[in-house]
Order: structure tokens, then sequence, then C-alpha cells
């Protein structure tokens, strides 16, 4: 393999996150003979996260373990993936299209002077160039880009997108512990308080019910939890539905907050300003559940369900506890 593309595996609360298993795939994609070199980073013993990259199809893995790497900074993943790229000299660098990457990527293009593409949602090739699909106009349209140039290969991935590849706990590859001095950080993180909901995170549940101010209280939202439980999914919000203080604005999607594209997104009393819709609108399949038959989301849902919510909702619950669901 005379060629290799770096990924990065990215841990949250010491599990990695799905999108590092679909960097993987998104790097076959970009050269399916190039060796895939995984990238692990955190505090601790990185060896299982390692070994689950391997079996999603990394063929080596380098983990780096500091104590400055246990929550993160832009100044400490920054320090440990310019070393690792200055010694591996990759072809390619794919990276998950998260907060994390959303913020160190751009930072490490302006210092080795590298195009990025971000938030890509597929690549393809086509007459011997990499095409890189990301969507523009808040989702209301999609640019094709390339890379000019013999330059790095560097992207972000949209989370939900590229399918990862199918894990194969046989699999085999080089794990090795590099050591690397992260230090002259001027940002320290001594404390994390997490607001977020336990369970399947947001950005990449693959079936996701959200509410918006039609749910008229935080107590409105007690069923949605409920719902989600059953068909193991998350929760999210409108923006309208934050600002009344129904829920936390972790929960937020939209323009100013998360990007979502789950399997199935059911939206809940939300009226679909266009905010929201850029948040949601590339979902596989939208179901809208509202009183208003006139409401903006109706022209984007594949399914609507024109009636009361606090009516509809408790007998699709009780209907999916009679069919025994988890169904994700």
């Amino acid at each position: 393999m005379s060629e290799k593309i770096l990924v990065i595996g990215e841990l949250q609360q010491g599990v990695l996150r799905k999108v590092s298993y679909e960097t993987i795939a998104a790097a076959k994609q970009l050269n399916a003979n190039a060796e895939i070199l995984a990238l692990v980073l955190g505090d601790g013993d990185l060896q299982q996260p390692a070994e689950e990259m391997i079996h999603y199809g990394a063929d080596r893995v380098i983990t780096v373990s500091h104590a400055n790497l246990s929550n993160y900074t832009s100044e400490g993943y920054g320090q440990v993936i310019m070393e690792v790229m200055q010694d591996e000299k990759p072809s390619g660098m794919i990276m998950g299209h998260t907060s994390v990457g959303k913020d160190v990527t751009p930072k490490i293009a302006s210092r080795l002077e590298l195009g990025l593409i971000s938030d890509a949602v597929a690549i393809e090739k086509e007459d011997d160039q990499v095409l890189f699909t990301r969507p523009i106009y808040s989702g209301k349209a999609f640019e094709k880009k390339v890379m000019k140039g013999e330059g790095l290969l560097f992207a972000t991935i949209r989370p939900n997108n590229i399918s990862a590849l199918e894990p194969d706990a046989s699999r085999t590859g080089d794990i090795t512990a590099k050591e690397v001095d992260v230090k002259d950080l001027r940002t320290i993180v001594k404390e994390v308080i997490r607001k977020k909901t336990e369970g399947v995170d947001l950005s990449e549940a693959k079936i996701v019910i959200a509410g918006g101010r039609g749910v008229k209280s935080a107590e409105g939202f007690n069923a949605l939890y409920e719902l989600a439980d059953l068909l193991g999914g998350a929760v999210g919000a409108s923006r309208g539905a934050c600002d009344a203080d129904y829920c936390d604005y972790s929960l937020q999607i939209g323009q100013t907050g998360k990007v979502v594209t789950p399997d199935l997104y059911i939206a809940v009393g939300i009226s679909g300003v266009i905010q929201h819709m850029a948040g949601m609108s590339n979902s596989k399949v939208i179901v809208a559940i509202n009183s208003d038959e006139e409401a903006n989301i109706f022209k984007m849902a594949d399914y609507g369900i024109v009636g009361d919510l606090f009516e509809v909702l408790p007998l699709f619950i009780e209907e999916l506890k009679l069919q025994g669901a988890l169904v994700s």
C-alpha cells in the first residue's frame, strides 16, 4: 500500500462515536487500495477502541493517551494530529463533522495551508477525481466539490450519511501507542457539566422524535421521551420549544442548532419554519403530527397526521407496546 489515509476516531465519554467507523468507510471511498490509518486520542487505556477501529476496517491504529487529552481542546488535539500527520504523511484525512471536527480541522488546514471540504454527505470517483457532495443554502441544494492540485484530500463527513462497513471481529492489525508531549495549552478544561439527555446521541440517532411549541410544556415532552425509549431513538426540539423552556438547548435542531439525518424523523407539534427545516430536511423519512393541516411541515413530510398530538401520541405509544417495539 503506497498511499495511506488518516481517519480520526472520536471518543465520547470513553466510547467511540459511530461516525468514527463511518470515516473508515469514507476513506475506502477515497482510495480502496490505500492503507487506512486510524488515530485514537484520549486518556487511559485505548486498546479496546483501537481494536474496534480495526474490526470496522482500519489497517493500523495509533493511540495517544495523555492527561491533557481527557477533555477536548483544539490545542491538545491539534498538537497530536499535526505530529502524526508530519510523521505519517498521509495522502488524505477524514474526520466526523461533529463539534470537535468542526473546530479542530479548520485550524489544522490553516497551519498546513491545505484546502478543507467540510460536511460531506457523499464521496464518489469520476474521471480519476474524487467528488465530495455537500449541502448548501441550509440543505436546499447540494454542490459537488473537488480538491485542486496534488495536495492532501482533507474532509469532514456528516454523521449518518456514509454507512460504516460491517464489523469483522476476526480482523487484526497493528496497534501502536505513540508518545506525544501535549503541552503549553492556553485552555484547560477542568470540568464538563453534561446537560444532554442520557441515551442515544442526537446527532447520530437513526430515529429522532422532535417536539415544538405545540407540545406546550416540559411535561408534554414526557410522551416524546417514552416514544424515543420504545423506538431506540433520541429526542430533539425546535428552537421555539427551547426558547419556551420546555427542554434544554442541547436538544435544539435547526440552522442554529444541531443538524440531524436520521432514517426516521417524527416531528410533533412543529410548524416547520425554514430555520428548523435546515436541520432535518435530509432525514430519510419524515412523519409530521400537527393539528394545523396548513402547517409548513406537511410540505416536507412523507407521512402526515392531522390531529391533536395529545391524542395521537398515546395511541401510537400504546400500539408500539402491543407490537413489542423496540424497532431500531
